[in-house]
């Protein structure tokens, strides 16, 4: 083992789980790392605004996230990002993770929190369109569309709030959704309901997008009766969850169909040692403050861990000494 590539602690991904867990292994004055593959922060960093963290009236994703990884750094935490994880050996004692570079750091314990992306809708002209009208990022594409016309898919909670802060943008949103109802909470559809800006097209899904060189509109079908009519729009964001970004762990632990890394009560894997956190583990609530609950569960089980094989070790190496 290289001594510089050595850490007490290992954390894959730097959303919220994995900065909290971050600030807690670091401020117990355990050597830790954090590799991610983006900016620090996550898909948090892609939030317009967050009006339910406790203590916090309201404050940007991007700003929240700059103060987590402002806290882990100033414990010591070591933070590398825009990096890629090609292998990991998770069978010793030992953990490695070898970077698309040929970088390979090890440790005692590993947090796994590499959180999720953007679910397509998997429909022709998605891929053409990405980028030129079809966005998945409001605090990041909604200037572009000042005073025109767009388009917003889903009904959960990310849908209606995202589509309300569009509004400030766009002369007028009309959400998609098909089911009859919504997934969000009440407060989220009542504010969305009277907002004039906005209208809803229910029991209904894009089937396809088309243009020329830039989305010009979309194809919608009413699902009760079956009918498709052209739609036209200036652009379209679609917020219908996200995708665990757990490909890189096949065979390493253990997911469920879904893909979602299974974990107990402590946020551990079927691995000793390896521990996972945030929208990437299996559970049905993914906010902020849940990731951040996940990231300090799995980070004070990882100090127990870790706080184990030391005393192991000191007790062989006295006992060797004897």
């Amino acid at each position: 083992m290289h001594p510089d590539h050595h850490y007490d602690a290992i954390i894959i991904g730097a959303g919220p789980a994995g900065l909290t867990a971050g600030i807690y292994l670091s401020r117990a004055r355990l050597k830790t790392l954090i590799l991610t593959e983006g900016m620090a922060g996550g898909q948090l960093i892609l939030t317009h605004e967050i009006a339910n963290y406790p203590g916090v009236e309201s404050v940007s994703g991007y700003q929240l996230a700059n103060i987590m990884k402002k806290q882990a750094k100033s414990f010591g935490c070591e933070i590398k990002t825009n990096t890629i994880s090609k292998k990991l050996d998770l069978s010793g004692a030992v953990k490695s993770v070898t970077l698309a570079n040929g970088d390979t750091f090890t440790s005692h314990a590993l947090i796994l929190s590499p959180g999720g992306r953007p679910r397509n809708l998997n429909v022709p002209g998605e891929d053409r369109f990405k980028g030129r009208g079809i966005s998945y990022c409001a605090t990041c594409d909604g200037d572009f569309f000042t005073g025109k016309e767009i388009t917003v898919v889903g009904g959960g909670n990310s849908a209606l709030e995202e589509a309300v802060s569009l509004t400030r943008y766009a002369s007028k949103v009309t959400i998609v959704h098909q089911f009859n109802h919504f997934q969000a909470y009440r407060h989220a559809v009542e504010e969305a309901q009277n907002n004039p800006r906005i209208d809803f097209m229910m029991e209904s899904t894009i089937v396809e997008f088309y243009g020329k060189e830039n989305l010009e509109g979309v194809k919608i079908k009413n699902i009760n009766k079956g009918t498709i009519r052209q739609y036209k729009t200036d652009g379209v964001f679609i917020f219908i969850g996200y995708v665990p970004n757990t490909e890189f762990l096949d065979g390493l632990i253990e997911k469920n169909a879904m893909g979602e890394i299974q974990v107990s009560s402590q946020m551990e894997t079927n691995v000793p040692g390896v521990f996972a956190a945030g929208d990437s583990v299996v559970k049905k609530y993914r906010q902020v403050t849940t990731a951040i609950s996940d990231g300090t569960i799995a980070a004070l089980s990882a100090t127990e861990y870790i706080n184990r094989i030391k005393q192991k070790t000191s007790r062989q190496i006295l006992t060797s000494i004897s």
